[in-house]
């Protein structure tokens, strides 16, 4: 949403004031080094939440997982441009450029302000995602985080920051069984719960990986 009642404080310069400062948890689970898990947790997710009140949405939004599934395994690296291309997708349009007002969400609650520059400043956080002193739990977290602060779409913000959390996880081979755990409002000015998202990230993705490893014994 790209318009708004009255004055609010900024949250995406919230959320960039907070980012560098996160204590970020460590995690010591290990990931696949194969195969998938037989039950996708993003599709379930989009058919649950979506599928009944919009079954075309839901129709598009998972061929845009597709294609973010498709691109991690040929490990491309997260940009604007991959991010617009699956948008594009999910609202049914020509083209997804970055929004060119402030954006409003949560019932105008949270207003995300837009600066010349931030649309490059977007595209150095989505390059972070592949930090290599970062744990796999928290880039993921920190990258949906944020697309959902950057908000930098009119539209379907809150399911690019799904697709995009889908990708960092399936590029390095950690896809999730289960995604509904993750349903929650997040605030731009929560450290504590962007390190706890971190960490629920972890759970989920060892879960995910233990349940794998006894489909193979099976």
């Amino acid at each position: 949403m790209t318009s708004g009642p009255g004055h609010h404080q900024d949250a995406l310069a919230d959320w960039l004031r907070i980012r560098t400062q996160i204590s970020w948890p460590c995690w010591s689970g290990t990931r696949p080094d194969a195969g998938a898990p037989a039950y996708d947790g993003f599709r379930d997710f989009f058919t649950t939440t979506r599928g009944s009140h919009d079954a075309e949405g839901t129709k598009r939004v998972l061929t845009a997982l597709g294609m973010a599934l498709a691109d991690a395994a040929q490990g491309r690296r997260l940009s604007f441009a991959l991010l617009a291309n699956w948008q594009r997708t999910v609202l049914h349009q020509s083209s997804a450029p970055f929004r060119t007002l402030p954006a409003f969400a949560k019932d105008g609650r949270e207003r995300y302000g837009l600066a010349p520059g931030t649309p490059a400043r977007f595209e150095h956080c989505l390059s972070e995602s592949n930090q290599p002193d970062l744990s796999l739990p928290s880039r993921a977290a920190r990258t949906y985080l944020d697309v959902l602060f950057f908000h930098p779409f009119e539209d379907g913000n809150a399911r690019a920051a799904m697709l995009a959390l889908a990708f960092v996880l399936a590029r390095e081979g950690a896809p999730l069984d289960q995604v509904h755990p993750l349903q929650a409002t997040r605030w731009a000015d929560d450290a504590g719960g962007a390190a706890d998202l971190a960490v629920l990230l972890g759970i989920l993705v060892t879960a995910a990986e233990r349940r794998l490893s006894t489909e193979r014994q099976s």
